[in-house]
């Protein structure tokens, strides 16, 4: 056994009850899991440094196989009607078959925290099948100093075995693919995916569950701050921009993911980011296209040239979902303690599939918990297994497949904090202008980059305002160096009909969706609805 970091890795193994395995090579870092995953099969040097791998028929995650297991301690805590359920027989049965399905086999371990802040960070030990599997939660996590090691004891232990093949007869899941939460003993087991990002939403998942109970919200978003140290986190699902967006050259990157907002504070869960690398081009996103050609980078499913092993971030055939894996310092002006102040501004990017928001809007406290708990986006092709195309979603505060509790539960310590420290809310669309998908076009980030620019340094909140006729909240008249039709959406669509019924058809999911949480908010939050009586 590989003694890489831990004083004795084989008892480290034995003590989660594995038996009979060939290796466990325990701590290795970049270079030597790099040589590995190439020498095993798993992987390929690509020009540049980075390690290319494909995650076979799983390019997305797969959220209707993750399971949590039901029992006294969990019964009435979590929120059942968006988590599946098995027994403590069925998950004690698959542990077991787990344990099996191991022996004989070698096994990559790695050791290291999820959060920055020492006051809330989880130690989480992570068990992989593949060498590239432990590189790339190695990127993701944070690592700990070496002498942070001698004692280490885990509080979250995963275990990702993508050779097992899940019996849903027998384990009480749906499928092969199974993705088992155990909170009563602190245990995830991922099996039947090779899909890398399995295992850092698990973590995710984890600290959904415990940090609310410490008066901490976790938080699906990116954060950056600038030269003053003021401040600001964006909020979105996949391909919204988080990673994009939070990358400004200007602002100081603190993670681009999943952060906790503690009074002390935001930090970042994370020591890496995980970028879509579609389209990914040095003109548009320099800091994102360099890092993820470094040595030490993980990237997922990208099409390269076999003989000059050149990287084709245009070509889609194997997935939309194509991702670059890498440390957070790999970014020049990232955040060398993962930890900000209180934010001065909350961004909630959305990408409106049906293209009728408008690219920014500046909401009330009562709005942004109506928008936050409305969480509405687009689904883009390739994030989850089987989607094609991109289809209109609300996902409850921007995350809805990692949320153990209800929803109310989050978003009430949000308002608690908006509320206390008068925080600045903002909805950005980063979806569709001038029609829908199919008819008309991505928001142009460079329009973007300047409303977001003008909001974090407080000058939009300034500008004149106009009611949005559908929506009601607030929309800028103009911004400098924006072209002024494109912050009234009906301006961009040549059918100015078809404009209205869309919109109106889109409040209609709103008022459909939001009845799930009208009981579990106060009355202003519900008053904050989209506006149709005003609507012309």
């Amino acid at each position: 056994m590989d003694n890489i970091g831990t004083r004795n890795p084989a008892a480290g193994a034995e003590s989660f009850g594995f038996r009979n395995l060939q290796t466990v090579f325990w701590n290795m870092e970049a270079a030597k899991l790099a040589e590995m995953a190439v020498v095993r099969g798993e992987a390929n040097l690509i020009d540049g440094g980075a390690l290319a791998a494909d995650t076979g028929s799983h390019t997305g995650r797969s959220p209707k196989d993750k399971f949590v297991v039901r029992d006294e301690a969990t019964e009435g805590e979590i929120w059942w009607d968006n988590n599946g359920a098995i027994t403590r027989a069925q998950f004690e049965t698959l542990r077991a078959d787990f344990l099996a399905h191991a022996e004989g086999k070698t096994l990559f371990a790695q050791d290291l925290y999820g959060g920055a802040d020492p006051a809330h960070r989880v130690r989480s030990r992570i068990f992989t099948e593949y060498a590239w599997h432990s590189l790339f939660i190695r990127n993701l996590l944070i690592r700990p100093d070496r002498d942070d090691l001698t004692g280490y004891v885990p509080q979250l232990t995963i275990v990702d075995l993508p050779s097992f093949r899940a019996d849903p007869a027998r384990h009480g899941c749906r499928t092969e693919t199974v993705v088992a939460c155990d909170f009563t003993n602190n245990i995830v087991l991922i099996g039947g995916s090779s899909y890398a990002g399995e295992m850092k939403k698990s973590v995710f998942t984890y600290l959904n569950y415990v940090l609310p109970k410490k008066g901490v919200v976790p938080m699906h978003c990116s954060a950056n701050e600038d030269a003053a140290g003021d401040s600001a986190i964006f909020f979105g699902l996949s391909g919204t921009g988080k990673t994009t967006l939070s990358a400004d050259p200007n602002r100081t990157l603190i993670g681009d993911d999943e952060h906790g907002w503690s009074k002390g504070g935001i930090f970042n869960f994370e020591g890496g980011c995980y970028a879509k690398c579609i389209r990914l081009s040095r003109e548009a996103e320099p800091q994102i296209y360099d890092a993820s050609l470094r040595f030490g980078t993980v990237l997922e499913n990208v099409v390269f040239d076999p003989d000059t092993r050149v990287v084709d971030f245009d070509d889609e055939t194997k997935t939309e979902n194509t991702r670059s894996a890498y440390p957070l310092d790999f970014i020049p002006n990232a955040s060398r303690t993962g930890r900000g102040g209180i934010p001065k501004n909350i961004v909630m990017l959305t990408a409106d599939a049906f293209g009728v928001l408008p690219p920014i809007a500046k909401l009330t406290p009562a709005e942004a918990m109506y928008h936050f708990l409305s969480g509405y986006t687009a689904k883009v092709a390739g994030t989850e297994r089987g989607l094609v195309g991109v289809e209109p979603e609300f996902s409850t505060c921007f995350g809805s497949p990692f949320l153990p509790l209800h929803p109310s539960i989050y978003a009430n310590l949000l308002r608690d904090f908006i509320a206390k420290h008068s925080v600045d809310c903002w909805l950005v669309n980063t979806g569709w202008t001038g029609g829908g998908y199919g008819t008309g076009r991505r928001m142009p980030i460079r329009v973007t980059r300047r409303l977001l620019t003008s909001a974090l340094d407080g000058s939009l909140a300034k500008s004149d305002y106009r009611r949005d006729p559908y929506f009601g909240f607030a929309v800028p008249t103009s911004v400098p160096g924006v072209e002024p039709h494109i912050l009234y959406p009906v301006k961009t669509w040549a059918d100015k009909a078809a404009f209205a019924e869309t919109a109106k058809r889109l409040v209609g999911m709103f008022e459909t969706n939001f009845t799930r949480f009208a009981d579990h908010v106060d009355a202003d939050v519900r008053a904050a609805a989209p506006a149709m009586s005003i609507a012309a």
